[in-house]
């Protein structure tokens, strides 16, 4: 519903100046001794109307050019006396004049045609116009302006925000996506290179030469597909300086708790189901799925209590890391943990390999992060 309020005002905005102004003309030929109520008073309407539809073209045109209504307004007061389409006139002068000096040249200007004496009216009410209709709706416009500024403002930096959050969340998809293709480079190219090394020594020691052939062929194409797999890896890009090494598996999980440990954190782990061989991939995303949330412990959370635990199915692998409520001091659960976008590149990991991940704050404080691996 307040969306929709606020779309419809967002619609119809622009055109309630105007017809506050075609009011401000209409009103004043209904007031007795002005309009229908007095004597040949339909002569007085149609002037009224005239007024109200000349004020309401030139209100809708103030953005732009504010003389018209100016003059509009001038002509009106001195005809008519100061009525309601001089407080108009004043709400829009607010925003049409920048400059302190040119407002309250209007502001005095627009304060002497207010109390200008008229017949029948005391001269204590004739100064008591200018608050009335120029001073409040002055201070009124000056400050929907700054709102308006300020509004604007805050949806720019929101839109500037979300794109930025949207660069963030893509460029870490990309560089997980390419770490990823380097790990199963690595993966790949180990495999196929001993593929490579035994079709050569069966090529060399194979007696029958149609054995010798098929071996030769095996290891053409090995060599074949590691030639292609490092042009993949030569296209994403370089390792950034960082050494070639080995990526980690469960098996080096103990040394990073054991690294947390060293830092503060009170850090428990368990193991459940029976032990088995799991694919190297899915090994290596779930030492990244701890490492990753071992990290936004130590940034967001402190030393605090925390829980990995391993849980090994028959078709599954299940992670899952906990930390308890931070100390006083420290932001809240969940908070601060910036753009997410190591979060967002554990995801992509994730679901790369067929899983499912999860992470978020827990119902009586602290954060979890949890992934299933197809085994």
């Amino acid at each position: 519903m307040l969306a929709r309020v606020r779309g419809s005002w967002e619609r119809l905005g622009p055109w309630a100046p105007a017809a506050a102004a075609l009011g401000a003309g209409v009103l004043p030929g209904l007031w007795p001794g002005h309009g229908l109520l007095a004597p040949g008073g339909v002569p007085g309407l149609l002037l009224a109307v005239a007024f109200g539809v000349a004020g309401a073209a030139a209100a809708r045109l103030a953005p732009v050019r504010l003389w018209p209504l100016l003059a509009l307004t001038a002509t009106d007061a001195l005809w008519r006396g100061p009525g309601p389409l001089l407080a108009v006139t004043s709400y829009l002068a607010a925003a049409a004049f920048p400059r302190p000096a040119r407002l309250a040249a209007y502001a005095a200007a627009a304060s002497v045609l207010a109390a200008l004496p008229r017949p029948g009216v005391e001269l204590a009410s004739a100064l008591g116009g200018a608050p009335l209709l120029v001073w409040l709706p002055l201070a009124l416009g000056l400050w929907a302006g700054a709102r308006r500024q300020v509004v604007a403002g805050l949806r720019e930096r929101a839109e500037r925000l979300e794109r930025e959050q949207a660069a963030l969340a893509g460029r870490a998809r990309a560089q997980e996506r390419a770490r990823i293709a380097r790990d199963m480079h690595d993966v790949l190219a180990h495999r196929v290179s001993l593929m490579v090394l035994r079709a050569g020594a069966l090529e060399i020691n194979a007696a029958d030469p149609a054995t010798a052939a098929e071996a030769e062929l095996i290891r053409a194409t090995g060599k074949e597909a590691l030639t292609q797999l490092r042009a993949v890896l030569e296209v994403l890009g370089p390792r950034d300086g960082e050494p070639h090494r080995p990526q980690p598996t469960l098996a080096d999980l103990e040394d990073l708790l054991e690294q947390s440990r060293a830092a503060g954190v009170r850090l428990e782990r368990r193991d459940e189901g029976p032990g088995g061989d799991l694919p190297v991939m899915v090994q290596h995303a779930a030492y990244r799925v701890v490492q990753e949330a071992l990290t936004n412990i130590h940034k967001h959370a402190g030393p605090v209590r925390a829980r990995v635990a391993l849980r090994r199915l028959p078709a599954a692998l299940e992670v899952t890391v906990t930390n308890a409520p931070p100390p006083p001091g420290r932001p809240g659960p969940g908070a601060g943990f910036g753009a997410g976008t190591g979060l967002v590149g554990l995801r992509e990991r994730v679901a790369l390999l067929g899983g499912e991940f999860a992470a978020g704050p827990m119902p009586g404080g602290g954060f979890t992060v949890q992934a299933r691996f197809p085994a």
